[in-house]
């Protein structure tokens, strides 16, 4: 059979389905659009802001409170100190009620806005423009109250920030010089100049004494204004720091780097260096301290606000813990739904939407359920898979592997064995469920990649493992390779990166999620590639087939599901939704799909429909 690649002549028009039946879960500090603007409230709820305009309220534990749509032409933002107002720049300065969602003034401007900023009592707001000038603006009354030139030469403000006594202003340009000036009379009190590239963030120390400068020359620069020189280099970032932010009471600086990373100072001054806070995957873009210090909210272009301990460093929120979002389907009545979206894995009665053991149980990265109902996979992020016996309730066993976390888990058809994996030693370990005891172990089980699927051929005597070459070792993106249980021999293998792999359900078909953003469609029989099925824009996290076998289904990164037909390869329909789609998995009677998505959320979705609409 020839092969084919499916991909669309034209992009497939995507607009967000109203075909999502349920969710469950909810969307904890998950966004979906790049933050721009982070801001504590008095009562420590937490106040974001897209650059998209999409304005958020959040509970400490990343709950959404409230959400207002604003306005999606704006190109900065930044709120008052107690996140009472909200200031946005493009060619308007614009004020917004950060409770209520409100338009306060549009004030239209004479050249484009850079950077905005409030004074520390928010009675003033600076707005930072591409001619190289700093406008100042009475809050309340929308007065223009003066302006300076931050530059020598009209180029544009990259910062602005009032020191906390209202005394001076510090401003930053393309020219690669900071400048203070004096509040009330807007005279040039010092230059400061020693960067020797872009300075896109300044702050000062809440007592007013010291000034910090993020530059894209590897440093943040303290300087105690009006003497001209740093006092202290802060050197110890990657090559450019892109925003910082001191704590209310003035003990710690956090600085935000290239590297996503984010370094906490605990004497700015003198250099003393503290933790550094490692787990965004994208540019930092908003730094926010609670008002008692003891939390550090970071966001920027991975839509996901992370929470910090600042004493400990520790992530207390934002992310589920490993950045993979698993679901799984558990056969029976009630029909249940588990995930591990968030930090615990959460299970609900599909029907009724409430929340049933074994909710809570140990952080889990995987979760799978046995076709018969009678087992429940979690794989944890440790060394071990909790086996739990859903309709006794109880739990059977915890099963070792070798090296945390657990990277997925499945089930044979006839719900005697277990599989599960160590991502990266590629070790597959099979276990018998009614025993608990090791029946199989398969080293490098695919071929010496990193182990990012596994999946029973529906005899169960085969079974299939897949992952991904990082490091290209064998001149290829990966492999999938097919076992057989009973010899322990080595069936065949396929150089081609995956991140998912299933079989369809008379497992003639098995596909694969590429690391080429493609979905594979083999001949388990002849080992023959059938369909290169393409039209994803992005990681392609999952694939699975439709419970008859007429459909393979496919979720991205790019927040699409697509659907294509399994005997002609012909591609059917792409829906998109509102966030990266990490799992998929269908009901046993195929009418609903279910989602496991990069917010945390799970949709379900009545298939049928998703077909025809």
């Amino acid at each position: 059979m020839p092969v084919q690649t499916n991909t669309p002549d034209s992009p497939v028009p995507l607009r967000p389905s109203p075909l999502v039946t349920k969710v469950f879960g909810e969307p904890r500090f998950h966004t979906e659009g790049d933050v721009a603007a982070l801001a504590y409230a008095p009562d420590g709820t937490l106040w974001s802001v897209d650059e998209a305009g999409v304005l958020r309220r959040w509970s400490p534990e990343g709950k959404l409170l409230a959400r207002h749509y604003l306005s999606d032409l704006e190109t900065v933002w930044a709120f008052a100190p107690g996140a009472r107002h909200l200031a946005s720049g493009s060619e308007a300065v614009v004020v917004w009620e950060v409770e209520s969602g409100q338009l306060a003034k549009r004030l239209p401007q004479e050249a484009w806005v850079t950077a905005v900023a409030f004074s520390a009592d928010g009675r003033t707001l600076a707005s930072g423009h591409d001619d190289g000038i700093v406008r100042f603006w009475d809050t309340a009354a929308h007065k223009f109250l003066g302006q300076v030139r931050a530059s020598a030469r009209p180029l544009p403000v990259s910062a602005v920030a009032f020191s906390p006594r209202g005394e001076f202003i510090a401003t930053a340009g393309e020219d690669r010089v900071v400048r203070v000036w004096h509040d009330v009379t807007h005279k040039l009190v010092c230059e400061l100049a020693s960067h020797t590239d872009r300075i896109p963030a300044l702050d000062w120390s809440p007592d007013g004494k010291l000034l910090v400068s993020a530059g894209w020359d590897t440093s943040a620069r303290v300087w105690r204004p009006p003497h001209p020189d740093p006092v202290m280099l802060l050197n110890s970032h990657a090559d450019q720091v892109h925003t910082l932010a001191y704590s209310g009471d003035g003990k710690l600086l956090a600085c935000a780097d290239s590297n996503f990373d984010v370094h906490l100072w605990r004497d700015a001054e003198k250099g003393v260096a503290g933790a550094v806070l490692r787990g965004h995957t994208d540019e930092v873009r908003s730094l926010a301290f609670s008002p008692d210090g003891t939390r550090l909210a970071s966001a920027g272009v991975d839509r996901v606000i992370h929470v910090w301990d600042t004493q400990t460093g520790k992530l207390l929120a934002g992310p589920n813990p490993t950045g993979r979002h698993a679901i799984a389907v558990v056969p029976g009545r009630p029909l249940k739904l588990a995930s591990t979206g968030e930090p615990r894995p959460r299970v609900w009665d599909v029907e009724t939407g409430a929340e049933v053991p074994p909710t809570g149980l140990a952080p889990a990265y995987s979760v799978a359920a046995s076709p018969d109902g009678t087992w429940l996979a979690l794989g944890g992020t440790d060394y071990f898979t909790r086996l739990w016996n859903v309709p006794e309730g109880t739990r059977a066993a915890d099963l070792e592997a070798t090296k945390p976390p657990i990277g997925f888990a499945a089930f044979s058809a006839d719900s005697k064995y277990v599989a599960h994996t160590s991502p990266t030693d590629g070790l597959v370990w099979i276990w018998r469920c009614d025993t608990a005891a090791p029946e199989l172990l398969l080293i490098e089980a695919a071929d010496g990649c990193t182990l990012e699927g596994v999946a029973f051929h529906p005899d169960g005597r085969r079974i299939a493992a897949g992952g991904v070459d990082y490091l290209s070792t064998g001149e290829r993106d990966g492999a999938v390779c097919v076992w057989d249980i009973p010899t322990k021999d080595k069936l065949f293998t396929i150089n081609v990166g995956v991140y998912a792999v299933a079989f369809d359900p008379e497992g003639k078909y098995l596909a694969g999620a590429g690391f080429d953003d493609a979905v594979y469609l083999w001949d388990v029989g002849t080992q023959e590639t059938v369909f290169v099925l393409g039209g994803h824009q992005e990681k392609v996290h999952a694939v699975a087939f439709s419970p008859d076998g007429s459909y393979v289904v496919s979720g991205g990164a790019d927040a699409t599901v697509r659907v294509w037909d399994v005997l002609s390869g012909r591609f059917l329909v792409a829906r998109g939704f509102d966030s990266a789609v990490h799992s998929l998995a269908f009901s046993p009677d195929g009418r609903h799909l279910f989602c496991g998505n990069g917010n945390t959320t799970c949709y379900q979705i009545e298939f049928k429909r998703l077909l025809e609409d």
